[in-house]
């Protein structure tokens, strides 16, 4: 494992990888105790992989204990109704598994040997079972896989995860016996308890294939009969505290990429059913019910910050949190409503987990994950906003170089995000990334960070507003922000830099064939060719949505919007990177815009990552990218 020591006070991409992450807090029934995961990575000649383990605190903060141990980790803590012990999931027996543990320490016991890959759980509140989502392969596939006949049908067995229980505690003959609750024809996704322990609430979808979630649907099944009653379509229900109603979120229809979300609160007995109003970027994510059943409290982003919200059964929704800075994250509320935990950072003070009483309307920080980790020095980060070329408001984030000096140019980098509807909010810049902010700071580089139209966090209005235009108002909005840098005096228009991943990959791609004043490029699983992407994508109906139409009906439409169609006009020395195992954004995009580049003699390199997803997470590779987009910029821009 790294060690402090042995890193120079700078930040550097090997040094990020310090900065522990925070997730899944989660207070007590009770609120005396904060269960929350700790992640940090595992990186030395035989390892490559970030190890969560799960801590106790108490609320007011006073004690943190270590619950968990072990190479493999564990993560998902959740409390027994009396508070006694922490459940987690772990693969520590080799597959994942849930285990749990008194909070008094000792050992951890495991409770399920489930044959198949194992999804979410839930301890019920009477804590007699756990249910839990899987999904288990046929018998006979190790045969067929040994007999060399294993192959596949598209569509036709799709690997639909189903509802299982089992009792929490042994029978006499030390077993545990695992019940399927019901035949499913469907994947199950979130799910929850009822209070009385009775039923299960849960969300479904056709199939586990990431182009369903349009077709998602809330339904409860009777734990005991199987019986199961379909309620409506929407996603993540949750029971209120007596029972009364469930709560769920519900697209508008029909179901658009860019997204547009309601919750709506169904009266169980009856089934009447109605959306509560608005919020403020229609995105809302539940955290739980207030202990009164009279509310519930959602997440959501609000331009670069993250609010926690009140959303009453009747009357206006209000924020019940919103820091000055910084954004909010893993939010969960305990199972008797009296408290929510989440992690909080800003863009200066590393990841933390803290509780906040629902009465008092008081956060308080329960973890040290980072309280004593040696900070090199930050270049400072601030809001700015310019206006695009019509006249629309646009925000990002600045980061100055470390040291800054007022009157000084400085080359700048111009990072884009994802999604298209991501949003870069206030975190953390020293955290592990593929984009390590701090350290381009730390070598003089400003770093601005646009919000252009079409992304999350400023209204539904903002995030509908690059329709069918990717490349369009959206490239104007960057191009207007680097503008705005170089009028402010910070950047020098002469050393300019641009890189982005995904959509992000997408617009770095499309900016330097439309214009050479970038001196380098880094395009990280960029979609180049949005005809090919579509037939070759997990998710062939995103494009569609956004462009009218499938392809072959909007062909012009989607030729006009690829970069690969103007790649004759690039002169931009360009890093590709991609990883291998890339289902979102398959390699192919990346290899098409290389081989074009290569062709056309611009200096060019490809890199591709075995066995990364779309996004990269073993932490050498993760610490690669990162110090490859500092190496080329360094090369061709500072």
């Amino acid at each position: 494992m790294f060690s402090v020591s042995a890193f120079s006070q700078v930040w550097t991409p090997e040094y990020a990888l310090k900065v522990q992450t925070v997730g899944s807090v989660v207070p007590s029934p009770d609120g005396a105790w904060v269960a929350y995961t700790q992640t940090k990575a595992r990186v030395d000649s035989d390892h490559s992989e970030m190890v969560s383990q799960i801590w106790l605190a108490r609320t007011d903060g006073s004690r943190r204990i270590q619950l968990t141990q072990g190479e493999r980790g564990a993560s998902s803590p959740q409390f027994t109704s009396d508070g006694k012990f922490v459940y987690f999931a772990s693969a520590r027996s080799g597959t994942k598994q849930v285990y749990r543990i008194a909070i008094k320490g000792g050992e951890a016991e495991q409770l399920t040997n489930f044959k198949g890959s194992l999804g979410d759980y839930r301890v019920s509140p009477d804590g007699k079972r756990v249910a839990f989502t899987g999904y288990e392969p046929p018998a006979d596939l190790e045969k067929a896989k040994k007999e060399k006949r294993d192959f596949k049908v598209l569509d036709s067995a799709p690997e639909n995860f189903a509802l299982y229980a089992i009792p929490a505690n042994e029978d006499a003959g030390g077993k545990r016996a695992q019940k399927k609750i019901f035949e499913n024809k469907y994947h199950v996704g979130a799910f929850d308890w009822s209070p009385d322990s009775r039923s299960l609430a849960f969300d479904h979808t056709p199939t586990p294939l990431a182009d369903e979630w349009p077709k998602s649907g809330v339904a409860e099944v009777d734990v005991e009969a199987g019986t199961v009653t379909e309620r409506a379509p929407g996603e993540d229900p949750r029971y209120s505290p007596d029972g009364k109603y469930l709560a769920f979120t519900a697209h508008a229809m029909p179901a658009r990429w860019a997204f547009q979300t309601h919750v709506v609160l169904m009266t169980r007995e009856g089934g009447a059913q109605r959306s509560l109003p608005a919020t403020f970027d229609e995105q809302p994510e539940l955290v739980g019910w207030k202990a009164d059943s009279k509310g519930v409290v959602i997440e959501e982003h609000k331009r670069t910050r993250a609010v926690l919200y009140l959303m009453p059964v009747d009357g206006p929704v209000v924020p019940i949190y919103e820091p000055e800075s910084g954004v909010i994250g893993s939010a969960a509320m305990n199972a008797s409503g009296t408290y929510a935990g989440f992690a909080y950072e800003t863009a200066n003070t590393a990841p933390e987990a803290y509780c906040y009483s629902v009465s008092d309307r008081k956060a308080v920080q329960v973890s040290r994950a980072n309280t004593d980790l040696p900070k090199p020095p930050l270049g400072e980060t601030k809001v700015i906003s310019w206006k695009g070329k019509d006249g629309l408001a646009i925000e990002g984030l600045l980061t100055y170089p470390a040291g800054y000096e007022s009157g000084k140019k400085y080359p700048l980098i111009l990072n884009i995000h994802g999604g298209p509807t991501g949003v870069f909010g206030e975190t953390f810049i020293g955290r592990s990334g593929l984009y390590p902010i701090a350290a381009f700071a730390a070598r003089g580089y400003a770093v601005l960070r646009p919000n252009p139209r079409g992304s999350g966090g400023y209204g539904k209005e903002f995030r509908f507003a690059n329709m069918a235009d990717w490349g369009g108002m959206d490239y104007w909005d960057d191009m207007a922000g680097v503008d705005q840098v170089v009028a402010m005096g910070v950047a020098d228009p002469e050393r300019l830099g641009i890189m982005g991943w995904s959509y992000g990959g997408f617009m770095t791609s499309w900016a330097i064939t439309q214009t050479n004043r970038f001196k380098a490029a880094a395009v990280g699983a960029g979609v180049t060719d949005l005809w090919s992407f579509t037939g070759t994508a997990d998710i062939p109906g995103f494009l569609p949505d956004y462009f009218g139409g499938e392809p072959w009906d909007q062909f012009e439409n989607f030729s006009k919007h690829s970069a690969m169609t103007y790649v004759k006009n690039v002169k931009t020395p360009t890093l590709i990177l991609h990883g291998e195992a890339d289902v979102r954004v398959p390699t192919s995009q990346g290899y098409e815009f290389y081989n074009a580049l290569k062709r056309e003699q611009v200096p060019v390199k490809m890199v591709v990552y075995p066995r990364q997803p779309h996004g990269p997470n073993e932490p050498k590779f993760v610490m690669d990218i990162a110090q490859r987009n500092l190496d080329w910029m360094d090369q061709y821009v500072r």
